[in-house]
């Protein structure tokens, strides 16, 4: 049985999984084939082996294991697979529009203070900011009163209820009571939504009667979701309007790609299909288009896509470019190769087959082939162990051998 080498960085991980080979990208050890020698040189008398390096002629290469490993030659079983038809979409990075969320004051008023920078980590419920407003004292005040008079007119209501039990007082000064109450009751209620839509929730409404009366004109600016402060377009003493906004917050835990997708390519791309998104440098994820508009831009002619991508590392930031693949049909395959395991030789397209020795030079043809893999047609049977990774190395040496024997 044959192992594997250590695996380069270049084998791509989906393609991996097509070809069937092991997930991990650690060193393994290798197990020996059938007829295989594990020894990288030849032994002398005593048993002592000598090492060298490989050994090439005749489109043969010989190559103990440890020389395998040395090389990170990685070897793989031929198998079936499928070609992949990918369009690419030119996109832009934005935050998802369901997790951002721009704070506004929501009352007029002078800032007194500023509690979170740009980039701070921030949790739902928590303030942002502070805002001191005669309108908020206002409402605050109407409020207290409000509760005030409920209360002195509930003790008359219930005062005048027990009169009229016990048939001391008339019964029109009971209605008249309950209506007061009744009424107060509603003013009360009123009251109380204005504060809820001026941001106080229910346990700041519950401890107003007992804040002191200078803290009646401040308002707290409370963060609705949680994520990071993206922008804070206020300073310190600023006037604003109930509309202005003092801060933005985005949860970049998810970010979407905005695609445009052109006419010619939307009877392959449908909403809910799975996109890989390459971004700036290094940066790779994959998504799903969530939304695919049903109309066309009018300056564009394309057709608008969203792609929402998980982005837990934060390594997409809104505002960059992206680049989106989406695999639009697959073509099953006999055999299919990553294309480092073909090599140019001599005008051929070569693999190197694994043997009891090293490997041998197979001339092979190749068919159909996508962005990781090609076809082979002909030269190279299911089952068959060839080099899959670092067949440059091997491609060297051979070209070394015919070098010398050249000369």
């Amino acid at each position: 049985m044959l192992g594997l080498a250590v695996l380069a960085p270049e084998f791509p991980a989906t393609l991996r999984s097509r070809l069937g080979l092991p997930p991990q990208a650690q060193s393994t050890a290798l197990a020996q084939a059938p007829g295989a020698t594990a020894e990288a040189g030849h032994k002398d008398g005593d048993g002592h082996g000598h090492g060298h390096g490989p050994e090439a002629s005749a489109g043969s290469i010989r190559m103990g294991e440890d020389q395998i490993t040395g090389a990170q030659i990685e070897v793989a079983e031929a198998g079936p697979g499928a070609i992949i038809r990918r369009v690419s979409l030119p996109g832009i990075i934005a935050a998802n529009a369901d997790h951002l969320a721009r704070v506004p004051a929501r009352i007029a008023g002078i800032v007194t203070g500023l509690h979170k920078r740009l980039g701070d980590e921030v949790t739902a419920g928590e303030v942002l900011a502070e805002i001191e407003s005669a309108e908020i004292a206002t409402v605050k005040g109407n409020y207290l009163a409000a509760l005030r008079t409920t209360e002195l007119v509930r003790v008359t209501f219930e005062r005048e209820q027990r009169l009229w039990q016990r048939r001391i007082s008339a019964e029109q000064d009971f209605l008249k009571a309950r209506t007061d109450w009744q009424e107060a009751q509603i003013r009360l209620d009123l009251a109380r939504q204005k504060l809820a839509a001026l941001g106080l929730g229910p346990a700041e409404v519950e401890a107003l009667p007992r804040q002191p009366i200078e803290a009646l004109r401040r308002q707290a600016v409370r963060a609705p979701i949680s994520g990071r402060v993206t922008a804070r377009p206020i300073v310190l003493g600023a006037a604003v309007s109930a509309e202005a906004e003092v801060y933005t917050v985005a949860d970049l835990a998810t970010i979407w790609v905005e695609l445009a997708v052109p006419p010619s390519d939307l009877a392959f791309v449908k909403q809910g299909m799975s996109v890989r998104i390459r971004g700036e440098g290094e940066t790779r994820g994959e998504g799903r288009i969530v939304f695919l508009s049903p109309m066309l831009d009018p300056e564009t002619r394309s057709a608008r896509a969203v792609v929402e991508v998980p982005n837990p590392a934060g390594e997409f930031r809104p505002g960059g470019f992206a680049t989106a693949d989406v695999a639009t049909a697959e073509q099953p395959v006999e055999v299919l190769v990553p294309h480092g395991a073909v090599q140019q030789i001599a005008g051929e397209s070569v693999v190197f087959v694994r043997s009891p020795d090293g490997f041998e030079k197979r001339e092979v043809v190749l068919g159909r082939g996508d962005a990781e893999g090609v076809e082979v047609v002909f030269g190279l049977d299911p089952g068959e162990r060839y080099a899959a990774v670092n067949t440059f190395v091997l491609k060297a040496e051979l070209g070394k051998a015919e070098a010398e024997h050249s000369h």
